[in-house]
């Protein structure tokens, strides 16, 4: 037998044929460039992924799961391939018209005198930027920042004013009747009499219009289109005197930056296909990429941001962490996921649970792990092993008890019943989700707790509980407190069906919700003398 045969494989042969999406997505890569992406003097070239941003309104997440899931492509990518070099462009449409006043903006007046104009040349109404765009650009970046991203960002106001695009935008006159045919079709009667895949910049007002335009000369990026005075214009279309529509822009943009990966949701399924198609005809390729379902809200409705039904990334890292927040969105992308609070305690207990777990498994579990993609999304791989000494949902279930008006001393003063060296410094973490407990608990938890008074058997049960607890020292552990609690709702003498039974009538009881924890584990947390406190107050309401 050789060696090759006996020892484990590497992490660059379990890759190979990981069923993990991130490595079947980079895998469509390897196929792209079999023998990885070259250069004109025949060396390594970065492969390009893109993601996209309309700065008409703030980052949000939308914006952080689709870099998150492009960045673990290309770190799968890199794993696939022994370290081929790669490059992650975070692109801002930011020559795109104005269409509407976004509500979460001060001075709406002052942009509704700019419908239509480029946003990189509307004014900032939060007065810190040149203009509205590059204010949106600036918290954009400031957002990827926050999460320790690896990017460049690339404006496209930039590229068509410093005449960057300028080359791309000729050969879209060239083929200006190619993409017409592909694109008419896909219309309505109405939009194809005025549907140009280029969109002049008005020298009167300045807008973006959409017209008609002629093709005066291709190779001098010259057109022929009606200004809104009604006077016939030639204009140049290159230097930031027009953009184009979105579908051809995408294309345009995949060509011309030489994109080869960008995923995008469900919605955009017909402008991938079209966009491919302009792509071709411009002589490029469409990029590789994941359509990805979109988020449903708790009633399984579509996310809106008119509706409002969403969840801010701001929302989920007050209840959550940020690596909930990754795992939760790691898993099953081409799936619709719900998104909204109620998910979060489950998705960072599964986190935990899957972190902890990660060293003891073999390389190919490994790779099908969400922890091992999220370690490495931004380089730091560090971490894996370690775990929570409290899940969160033990902890929501403690701060229930305590109250709405609980605090974090408060918290940790209890969690020294449970936890070794119970210090906030010496658990960060632990420490993090503390605070998102209090609030979790304060904004939905406290405000829907009801404890009812025991029945029945149940009355001689938890006075039976009561009693064992008097007999146990200070020192009983978890586990015996859980047998103490089994043992009970296994005697027949109380009338349990079953030990859900048991435990349903101890969660609605003492903890005022229908699922709890295990109470052993509650129990040690909570405190022997504390728990018999609840027991004394249920008995006697």
């Amino acid at each position: 037998m050789t060696d090759t045969e006996t020892r484990p494989p590497s992490v660059l042969e379990a890759a190979q044929v990981s069923k993990a999406w991130p490595f079947e997505e980079a895998r469509k890569i390897v196929k792209r460039y079999p023998g990885g992406k070259r250069d004109a003097a025949g060396n390594l070239a970065p492969v390009l992924f893109e993601t996209g941003y309309g700065p008409s309104g703030l980052p949000h997440i939308g914006t952080f799961q689709e870099v998150l899931r492009t960045t673990l492509v290309r770190r799968a990518y890199e794993a696939l391939t022994g370290g081929h070099p790669t490059r992650l462009v975070a692109f801002s449409d930011d020559m795109d018209g104005l269409r509407k006043v976004p509500d979460n903006v001060p001075n709406k007046g002052l942009l509704a005198a700019y419908i239509g104009h480029p946003l990189s040349r509307i004014p900032d109404p939060f007065a810190t930027h040149e203009s509205f765009a590059h204010h949106n650009n600036a918290m954009l970046r400031a957002f990827l920042d926050r999460f320790g991203f690896d990017y460049e960002f690339v404006s496209a106001s930039d590229r068509y004013n410093a005449g960057g695009f300028d080359d791309a935008l000729k050969n879209v006159l060239r083929h200006y009747d190619a993409i017409m045919g592909i694109m008419l079709p896909t219309l309505r009667e109405e939009r194809r009499k005025t549907y140009s895949p280029v969109l002049p910049v008005s020298p009167t007002n300045h807008q973006v219009l959409q017209v008609p335009v002629d093709v005066v000369d291709a190779e001098a990026g010259v057109i022929r289109f009606e200004d809104v005075t009604g006077e016939m214009v030639e204009q140049s279309i290159l230097g930031g005197r027009s953009k184009l529509q979105w579908k051809v822009d995408w294309a345009m943009r995949w060509v011309a930056l030489g994109v080869d990966y960008e995923m995008c949701g469900k919605d955009l399924t017909d402008s991938v296909t079209q966009s491919g198609r302009i792509a071709q005809v411009l002589g490029g390729r469409r990029p590789e990429g994941l359509i990805y379902e979109l988020f449903l809200d708790e009633k399984g409705e579509k996310i809106s941001k008119s509706k409002g039904n969403g969840l801010t990334i701001e929302q989920w890292l007050d209840y959550g962490s940020e690596e909930s927040l990754g795992f939760y969105l790691f898993r099953e992308p081409k799936s619709a996921k719900s998104l909204h609070v109620g998910i979060i305690p489950r998705a960072v207990d599964e986190y935990w649970q899957f972190r902890e777990k990660l060293p003891a498994q073999p390389i190919e579990q490994q790779l099908g792990n969400p922890v091992w993609h999220l370690l490495r999304a931004n380089g730091d791989a560090a971490g894996a092993g370690e775990k929570l000494p409290v899940t969160y949902g033990l902890l929501l279930n403690l701060v229930g008890v305590l109250g709405a008006g609980a605090t974090r001393e408060q918290v940790w003063s209890y969690l020294a019943n449970y936890v070794d060296d119970a210090d906030p410094a010496a658990h960060p973490a632990l420490d993090t989700l503390v605070t998102c407990a209090l609030a979790y608990n304060r904004d939905f938890i406290a405000p829907t707790l009801q404890r009812r008074k025991p029945e029945n058997g149940e009355i001689a049960a938890l006075t039976a509980l009561d009693e064992e607890l008097a007999a146990a020292s200070a020192e009983t552990t978890a586990e015996e407190l859980q047998n103490i609690v089994y043992e009970i709702g296994k005697d027949p003498h109380y009338g349990f069906e079953s030990l859900r039974d048991w435990f349903k009538a101890l969660y609605e009881t003492l903890l005022g919700s229908s699922q709890g924890p295990r109470m052993g584990s509650f129990i040690a947390l909570y405190g022997i003398e504390n728990t018999r406190k609840l027991i004394a107050e249920a008995l006697e309401g």
